[in-house]
C-alpha cells in the first residue's frame, strides 16, 4: 500500500491533490487545522477506507508524535497566505510557514520509506520580476512577509534535502485558481473577489487599469505537476508551475462578464507574472492542459460555490488594504 501524507489537505489545492492520490490508489492522511481549509473540501472522501484525517497545527512540534506510519510521500501544502495579514501579523506567518515547515521536515527525516517530499512554494518569491517568462534562476526579492516566509520554507526544504539526504522538490506556484478556492477570510485572490461580486450583481473591482497580467494556472494542472514530480526520479530541484502563458485582468473580466470599476493600483504588486516552465517540461515531461478560457468557464459554471463568500466593494477594499499602502507605499 502506497501511503501519502498531505499537510493542508483540507485546503483548496490540497483537497484536489487528495482526490488525485486516492484515485491513484494511495492511502492518504490529511493534516489540517482549518485555518483556511474546510471539512467540506474532503467530506466526499470520508467514507473511503483509504482516507484518514488528523486535525492539528503543523507549527506545534508534538503534532506528529502520534503518527507511527511510515509514509512513501509527503506533500507539504499547509501554511497561511494573503498579503495584508502577513504585513499586520508577520509572526503568525513565520510560525506557520517557517517553523511549521521545519516540523514537517523533521518528521520526514524519520520516514524509512520516504520516496519524495514535495513542497508547495510560491512564485511571490520573485517579487517584481524584470524578465519574462521568469526562470527559476531569477533573483529572489520577496516584497512582503508572506512571500518571505514561503521562500524561507523553501530554503529549509532544499537545505534539509541536501544535508540530510531527503528526496525533496519545491514547486513555485503561479496564481492558482479553480473550484474550492477559498471563499472566506481576508481580501485576496482575484477570482474569489470577482465571483462574489458577479453573483451579487455588483461591479467587478479592477485594480489599476486592468492591463496587468497573471499566469493563471488551473488547479488540476497544479495537482498533476505535484503528482508527476513526486513519482519521478528527479529530486533536489525547484520547479516553476504555471500555465505557459499570462493573461490580463481585463481579459478575465471580459470572460466572466459584467460591469467593472477601477480602484487604485497597489504598491509591491507586479505588473506581470509569467512562469518559464521549460524546466519542469524537460525534466518531468509535465505540461499544463487546461486553457484559460476553459478554466474560467468552469469557474462560471460553479459560481454558486461563492454565494456565501465576502462581498467586497471599493470602500471595504480600501479599509482592508490600508496597511498595505501604509507599509509598502512610497
Amino acid at each position: 500500500m502506497i501511503k501519502s501524507l498531505v499537510t493542508g489537505g483540507a485546503g483548496f489545492i490540497g483537497s484536489h491533490l487528495v482526490d488525485k492520490l486516492l484515485n491513484c490508489g494511495h492511502e492518504v492522511l490529511v493534516v489540517d487545522n482549518f485555518y483556511s481549509g474546510s471539512p467540506n473540501n474532503f467530506k466526499h472522501n470520508l467514507p473511503k477506507k483509504k482516507f484518514q484525517f488528523l486535525e492539528g497545527d503543523i507549527s506545534k512540534k508534538n503534532l506528529f508524535n502520534s503518527l507511527k506510519t511510515d509514509f512513501d510521500y509527503i506533500f507539504h501544502l499547509a501554511g497561511i497566505a494573503d498579503i495584508v495579514p502577513s504585513i499586520e501579523n508577520p509572526v503568525n506567518y513565520f510560525q506557520s510557514n517557517v517553523t511549521g515547515t521545519l516540523n514537517v521536515l523533521q518528521f520526514a527525516r524519520k520516514q524509512k520509506l520516504l520516496k519524495k517530499f514535495i513542497y508547495a512554494a510560491s512564485s511571490s518569491c520573485y517579487g517584481l520580476a524584470k524578465n519574462f517568462p521568469t526562470k527559476e534562476s531569477s533573483p529572489i526579492k520577496p516584497e512582503y512577509p508572506y512571500a518571505l516566509t514561503k521562500y524561507l520554507g523553501e530554503e529549509l526544504v532544499m537545505h534539509w534535502g541536501s544535508c540530510y539526504k531527503l528526496p525533496v522538490n519545491s514547486m513555485r506556484l503561479f496564481n492558482v485558481y479553480g473550484p474550492r478556492s477559498r471563499t472566506s477570510g481576508a481580501y485576496g485572490a482575484v477570482f474569489g473577489v470577482f465571483l462574489s461580486q458577479k453573483i451579487n450583481n455588483k461591479p467587478l473591482t479592477v485594480v489599476g487599469d486592468g492591463s496587468q497580467t497573471r499566469d493563471f494556472t488551473f488547479v488540476s494542472d497544479v495537482v498533476s505537476a505535484f503528482y508527476e514530480t513526486a513519482i519521478s526520479d528527479v529530486q533536489q530541484e525547484i520547479f516553476n508551475v504555471g500555465s505557459g502563458n499570462t493573461y490580463s485582468i481585463n481579459h478575465l473580466v471580459d470572460l466572466l462578464g459584467g460591469e467593472k470599476i477601477y480602484i487604485p493600483k497597489r504598491p509591491g504588486e507586479p505588473d506581470c507574472t509569467f512562469a518559464d516552465i521549460s524546466k519542469i517540461q524537460n525534466l518531468i515531461k509535465w505540461n499544463p492542459s487546461v486553457s484559460f478560457e476553459d478554466g474560467v468557464r468552469t469557474m462560471n459554471e460553479n459560481i454558486h460555490l461563492w454565494k456565501d463568500a465576502p462581498l467586497w466593494d471599493t470602500k471595504s477594499i480600501e479599509n482592508a488594504t490600508k496597511s498595505w499602502f501604509k507599509f509598502k507605499g512610497d
